[in-house]
């Protein structure tokens, strides 16, 4: 007995043909965007992972002094790291509190946290859709053949969601690291004569920082796969149309 599906009737065939055609055309070009951005991000993100690892290592090997510093704009020799100097400007100076670059640095990693959140929940929602519409396509023959390719780009830009949930979580988390840290210089030289707790959550955060960095560049690479899969996908339905 056969178990084939009916054919789709002229009007809904009409009708799918064109919604793939929309789909095909905005979303893949939509997703361009978004095989380079993410690596943008990463990279950034890599840079302030960086920073705090330059920091840490400085703060971890260098006994904190006691200086008397005849500008309130001289730099402090025992925090100061060369490395976070060059990648994102971070200077502490004698008579200053916490640096402008450090404030920028958390804001940055607070913003990349709620931005991949909520990207990530929105693609998620957004997929699940996805998967569900394409049901229909089990109905038409014609592109029977790419319904692998079809349900491959739903697959791929699904699991780049929840990357960027993950990746969103541990930016919020290292963020929450670095918001327990006062950077006043007087109070990391307190720290640093005391429990020198400040390196280690420095440690910590650019950890996290970095492998959400990672998870960035591979959200880049799962939606950079679908490239090829969209252009076969409309090419064919371009010849039906």
């Amino acid at each position: 007995m056969s178990t084939a599906r009916p054919a789709l009737p002229d009007p809904d065939r009409a009708a799918l043909l064109e919604s793939i055609l929309n789909l095909s055309e905005y979303h893949r070009e939509h997703e361009k965007f978004y095989s380079v951005s993410p690596r943008e991000q990463a990279v950034e993100l890599q840079r302030h992972a960086r920073t705090l690892q330059a920091l840490a290592d400085q703060w971890r090997t260098t006994p904190p002094s006691t200086p008397s510093p005849i500008s309130p704009f001289e730099g402090a020799d025992d925090l100061n790291a060369p490395a976070a100097l060059q990648l994102d400007g971070v200077l502490f100076m004698e008579g200053e509190g916490e640096p402008a670059e450090v404030a920028r640095l958390k804001k940055s990693v607070r913003d990349a946290a709620v931005d991949a959140l909520q990207g990530g929940k929105w693609l998620s929602s957004a997929m699940r859709a996805s998967w569900d519409v394409a049901a229909s396509l089990l109905d038409f023959e014609p592109l029977s053949d790419l319904l692998g390719e079809r349900h491959r780009i739903i697959v791929n830009n699904w699991q780049a969601a929840h990357m960027f949930e993950l990746a969103g979580m541990l930016l919020g988390r290292a963020a929450d690291i670095l918001d327990t840290v006062d950077f006043a210089p007087a109070a990391v030289r307190a720290d640093l004569s005391a429990a020198a707790a400040s390196p280690r959550r420095l440690f910590s955060a650019a950890e996290m920082i970095g492998r959400a960095a990672d998870l960035f560049s591979d959200c880049a690479g799962l939606i950079r796969d679908n490239e090829r899969r969209w252009r076969v996908f409309r090419a064919r339905v371009e010849g039906l149309v």
